[in-house]
C-alpha cells in the first residue's frame, strides 16, 4: 500500500472526479477546502477495476473523512452491463446492504468507505467466518430486487462463449475445447431448470475479494454486484466453493488448486443453514 499526497496534482484522475469530489465535500462541509491536501491510497486485490481510498482531512484536525474511489477497468462491459450494475448498487443501499453511492463520473463512481477488512484466500476457510458468510448470503438471496426473477446465467455463459470463440483462433478454441462448453452449458441449463431449484438474488461472483469483516462486530458485507443477477442459489453456493481453491494475490493467481476444495464437513455445515434447505 503506497501513499500519495498529491494524488490529484499529476493528471492522473480526470477532471470530472474532482467536480464530483468537491461536491461529496460539499455536503459534508467540515473538510480543508483544498483538493491538494488530499491523500491518495491504491488499494490492491480489485480484479477488473482500479480502486482508491481517499482520506480528506478535517477543518478541525479530527480523523480524516474518507471515500472509495472506483475506476472503471476498460473493456468490462462484454461482461456485464454497467448501468445495471449501478441500479442494482443503488437497490443494495436502500436495502442496508454494502456502500453507499455518493458520486458518478463517467469512468467510475465515488463510494463510501467502508471499514472493514477484505477476506483473504485464507479466511474462506476458516469455519467460524464461513459460518457467518453463510448467514449473510442466507440474508442476501432473500432480497427483493428489480429485474427480471428469471435464471441469466445461461444466456450470460452463452455469450461469454461465443465472445471467447470470437477472440480464439480455430486451434486455441480446440485446445480449450469451447465446443465442450457449449454441450456443458445445455446439460446444465436442462438440469437446473428442474423446479426444485430454488431461485433467488444471487452475487454471481463470491470470491474473497468480495466479502468483508468487521472486525469488531464480525458483521460481513458482501460488495461489487456487476454479475448480481436472480440465479439459482445452488449456482451461488457451487460458485462460492470454487472460489475456495483460488488465491489471486500468489504468484499464480490464474491456477486453481483443487486440492483445498472445501471438504464434506465444512459443506454440510454450511449447507445445513436453513438458507440452503431444499438444495
Amino acid at each position: 500500500m503506497v501513499k500519495r499526497s498529491n494524488g490529484f496534482c499529476d493528471g492522473r484522475f480526470p477532471e470530472e472526479l474532482k467536480k464530483v469530489l468537491r461536491s461529496v465535500a460539499s455536503n459534508w462541509g467540515d473538510v480543508v477546502d483544498d483538493m491538494d491536501a488530499l491523500c491518495v491510497i491504491p488499494l490492491r486485490g480489485a480484479m477488473t477495476n482500479e480502486v482508491y481510498q481517499i482520506n480528506w482531512p478535517k477543518k478541525n484536525g479530527d480523523l480524516p473523512r474518507k471515500v472509495l474511489v472506483r475506476l472503471y477497468g476498460e473493456g468490462v462491459e462484454v461482461f456485464f452491463n454497467r448501468e445495471d450494475e449501478i441500479r442494482t448498487f443503488k437497490c443494495m443501499s436502500k436495502h442496508g446492504q454494502g456502500p453507499r453511492l455518493l458520486g458518478r463520473f463517467a469512468e467510475g463512481r465515488v463510494e463510501e468507505f467502508i471499514h472493514a477488512k477484505t477476506l483473504s484466500a485464507a479466511d474462506l476457510r476458516d469455519p467460524d467466518i464461513s459460518a457467518l458468510v453463510a448467514s449473510k448470503l442466507r440474508e442476501f438471496h432473500n432480497l427483493d430486487m428489480p429485474g427480471p426473477r428469471t435464471m441469466l446465467l445461461w444466456e450470460r455463459l452463452r455469450n461469454w462463449l461465443s465472445e471467447a470463440k470470437s477472440l480464439c483462433s480455430l486451434e486455441d478454441a480446440n485446445e480449450l475445447r469451447l465446443d465442450v462448453l457449449a454441450e456443458e452449458i445445455d446439460m446444465l441449463e436442462k438440469e437446473f431448470s428442474l423446479d426444485y431449484q430454488d431461485i433467488g438474488f444471487c452475487h454471481n461472483d463470491l470470491q474473497y475479494g468480495n466479502i468483508m469483516m468487521d472486525e469488531e462486530t464480525r458483521s460481513i458485507t458482501i460488495i461489487d454486484y456487476e454479475y448480481a443477477s436472480y440465479n439459482p442459489i445452488a449456482y451461488d453456493l457451487a460458485n462460492h466453493f470454487c472460489e475456495m481453491v483460488a488465491n489471486y494475490h500468489s504468484e499464480t493467481p490464474h491456477i486453481l488448486d483443487y486440492s483445498r476444495y472445501p471438504g464434506k464437513q465444512l459443506e454440510e455445515k454450511k449447507l445445513g443453514f436453513p438458507m440452503f434447505h431444499g438444495l
